[in-house]
């Protein structure tokens, strides 16, 4: 007598915001894409990596309404008026691909710094390549407080695993582990440091904002105003002038002495 046998159903593992496909275990094609997963794809043929974030990650920003009502609902926001937990990119790293994360901490007098570099796998979008990317964040007593002042080590890792992530992926929605949220957190021109303590580029950066006017209240928005044109990046998390990358501050004062010519 032969018996029958039967195939137990394959499960299916869904993620809300993400369609639904088979598994485990998960197959990538050639392109390095996920088999059964719905990409957004940009105008180029680029994978929208921003699309790709899970919206169950995702909520509004309430530094970016000043005094205004902060909305119940993420719809129609903008990138700039939003967070996205650490979760969030964790989940899209997955997605992504990538063989290994490794940090390199150094420890301030303050507090402690990080350096994450990823390891991505190859797709169709680097050529088949495997590419390494690096990120630096750091938490200092200037900008935790309360429970993550205790915890240097692992916010300053996390800061740099977000932005590792976003800037690899070139999505511009801060990560909510990136903010500063010292308790008397302060949106200011002058740099946290005495100006003569500066590095030179950043030094020339803030006396030149002050000779075209600037003031702490909207030195910021001149800074991304002047990113529009597309030869820097901004980024949301800039506080202050020292926190403007050198090549990025030589590049503002060579806009503000063209706008002045």
């Amino acid at each position: 007598m032969i018996e029958e046998t039967t195939t137990a159903p394959i499960q299916t593992y869904t993620t809300s915001g993400l369609p639904i496909y088979p598994g485990p275990p998960l197959f990538r094609n050639d392109f390095g894409l996920i088999n059964g997963l719905e990409y957004k794809f940009e105008n180029l043929g680029w994978v929208d990596w921003r699309a790709m974030l899970n919206p169950e990650f995702l909520y509004p920003n309430k530094d970016a309404f000043g005094d205004k009502e902060v909305p119940d609902s993420i719809e129609g926001l903008e990138d700039h008026q939003l967070l996205c937990k650490l979760g969030g990119y964790k989940d899209l790293a997955r997605i992504r691909g990538y063989k290994k994360v490794s940090y390199e901490l150094t420890h301030l007098g303050n507090g402690v710094a990080a350096i994450c570099t990823i390891e991505w796998i190859g797709n169709y979008e680097t050529s088949g390549e495997v590419v390494v990317f690096s990120s630096t964040a750091n938490a200092t007593t200037e900008n935790t407080s309360g429970f993550g002042a205790k915890f240097f080590e692992t916010i300053a890792e996390n800061r740099a695993f977000v932005r590792a992530v976003r800037n690899f992926l070139n999505i511009h929605i801060v990560g909510s582990d990136e903010i500063d949220k010292s308790k008397d957190k302060v949106s200011q021109i002058e740099p946290a440091k005495a100006v003569n303590e500066l590095p030179s580029t950043q030094k020339s950066l803030y006396k030149r904002l002050i000779k075209v006017g600037c003031n702490k209240s909207n030195f910021l928005a001149k800074i991304k105003k002047l990113s529009e044109t597309g030869s820097f990046e901004f980024d949301e998390t800039w506080q202050r002038t020292d926190d403007i990358p050198t090549s990025a501050a030589r590049i503002i004062m060579g806009l503000l002495d063209k706008e002045d010519k």
